[in-house]
C-alpha cells in the first residue's frame, strides 16, 4: 500500500506523537509498504528509507516549537506525484489539514488520527478565546475522514463527544527492548540525584511546557520533602517553560536538559518513581516507557492517563482537583516502601510487555484498508 502521511509534527521535534509516528513508519517499512512523509519545520530529507517532503512553515507565536505549514502548489503537486492509495492526516489542526484538503481534491481515501486535546491545550497556552473555533475546525476536518483514530479509550469518547464520527482505537504500544529495567546505571543515578545516588529519587521525563501542568511540580516537590527530607527530583527534557520552571526549584532538583537514546533509557530506569501531572494527555506515552523501564508512575486521573495506569497496581492515579499534598503522599509512600515499589514496577513492566509496535501498526493498516474500501465522501 502507498501511504502519504501528512503530519503536524516530525523530527527533529521529539514528543509522543513523533515517537508513535517514527515507530509506525519503521513498521510500515518492515511490512513492505511505501510511505511518503510531509512535515513542517526542518525535518530530515529521509526517514526509514522514505522521502520526507518539507512543508514551508512559520513558528506559532505562543509556542515557537510548534510550526504551522503554509499551503503551496508544490505540496499538492508532490502528494499527487506520489499517487497514494490512502492519505493519513496526523493530528489535523493546521499543517495536516493540508492532507485533508489534498484527499478531498484528488478523491483519495482519508484516515485521520487525533493525538492532541487541542481544546484543552489552547486554554493552557492562554489563548482560550480560540476554543470554539478550534472545536469547530477539529470536527470539520476529522469528519472528512473515513476512519478516525484515537490513542486511548478516553480520547475515543472525547472525540465522539466533540461530534467526530467513525472513531476507533489505535492501540497503544511501547518499545520494551529500548526501555528496560536493565538500562538503569549507577552513573545516571548519580547524575539525576546530583551526586546523592542513595537518596530517594522521583523523576519527570518529557517536554517542559506549560500544558504539561509542570507548574505544580515545585509545590509537590516541597511537600514530598516535608515527608521525605532526602528526596530528590530530576526533570529530564527541554521546552519553552524550562528557564521559568528552573526559577522555582532549589538545589534538590536536577535539570538534565534533552536526553536521547541510551541516556534517555537510563534516565527512565534509574529513578524510583515517575511523576506525571499533565491533565491534557491523549495517551501519555512516557508513562508506558516508564512502565517498560520497571518504574511505577504517579499520574493524573485525566485524559488518557487512566487508560495506562491501573490504580494501586502499576502506579497511582490522583484526582486533578486534589491538592499538592495528595500527590506528595502518593509519591512519598512509594519512595519509602521498596516492597510496594518493586511490586508495582514489576506489574508495570508486565503491562508494557503486552503492547508491541507491530500489533499497533497492523491495526493501523486495517484502518487504511477500511478507508480504501469505504465509499468516498
Amino acid at each position: 500500500m502507498r501511504v502519504a502521511i501528512v503530519t503536524e509534527v516530525f523530527l527533529p521535534k521529539i514528543d509522543g506523537v513523533v515517537t508513535r509516528l517514527t515507530r509506525t513508519i519503521e513498521q510500515l517499512a518492515a511490512l513492505g509498504h511505501e510511505v511518503a512523509i510531509f512535515a513542517p519545520g526542518t525535518p530530515p530529507a529521509t526517514f526509514a528509507g522514505f522521502p520526507v517532503h518539507r512543508i514551508p512553515s512559520l513558528a506559532l507565536p505562543v509556542y515557537p516549537e510548534i510550526k504551522f505549514g503554509l499551503p503551496s502548489a508544490r505540496f499538492f503537486k508532490e502528494i499527487r506525484a506520489f499517487d497514494p492509495d490512502v492519505i493519513h492526516a496526523v493530528n489535523p489542526i493546521w499543517t495536516a489539514a493540508l492532507g485533508v484538503f489534498a484527499a478531498k481534491l484528488d478523491a483519495v481515501p482519508l484516515v485521520a488520527s487525533f493525538h492532541t486535546n487541542v481544546p484543552e491545550y489552547v486554554e493552557a497556552l492562554g489563548i482560550g478565546w480560540t476554543k470554539p473555533l478550534t472545536v469547530a475546525a477539529l470536527k470539520y476536518l476529522h469528519n472528512q475522514a473515513a476512519v478516525n483514530l484515537c490513542t486511548s479509550g478516553p480520547m475515543v469518547t472525547k472525540a465522539r463527544d466533540l461530534g467526530i464520527r467513525n472513531v476507533r482505537l489505535w492501540p497503544k504500544a511501547v518499545d520494551t527492548h529500548g526501555y528496560h529495567p536493565s538500562k538503569a546505571t549507577r552513573e545516571m543515578r548519580d547524575r539525576l540525584s546530583d551526586g546523592h545516588p542513595e537518596d530517594p529519587l522521583f523523576v519527570y521525563v518529557g517536554r517542559v511546557s506549560k500544558e504539561k501542568d509542570l507548574d505544580r511540580l515545585p509545590a509537590i516537590a516541597q511537600s514530598v520533602r516535608e515527608k521525605v527530607p532526602s528526596a530528590r527530583l530530576a526533570i529530564v527534557g527541554a521546552g519553552p517553560y524550562l528557564e521559568e520552571l528552573k526559577q522555582h526549584f532549589d538545589d534538590g532538583t536536577v535539570f538534565t536538559g534533552y536526553l536521547s537514546g541510551e541516556d534517555l533509557a537510563a534516565a527512565f530506569a534509574s529513578g524510583d518513581v515517575f511523576v506525571f501531572p499533565s491533565q491534557t494527555e491523549t495517551l501519555g506515552l512516557v508513562a508506558l516507557e516508564s512502565f517498560a523501564s520497571g518504574v511505577p508512575v504517579v499520574g493524573t486521573r485525566a485524559g488518557g492517563i487512566p487508560f495506562v495506569i491501573t490504580e494501586g497496581v502499576t502506579g497511582r492515579l490522583i484526582e486533578p482537583e486534589l491538592p499538592d499534598a495528595a500527590w506528595a503522599a502518593a509519591i512519598a509512600d512509594l519512595l519509602t516502601d521498596p516492597t510496594a515499589r518493586a511490586e508495582m514496577g514489576a506489574a508495570a513492566r508486565a503491562e508494557a510487555e503486552k503492547y508491541s509496535w507491530r500489533e499497533s501498526t497492523m491495526s493501523l493498516i486495517s484502518a487504511y484498508e477500511d478507508a480504501v474500501a469505504a465509499p468516498l465522501a
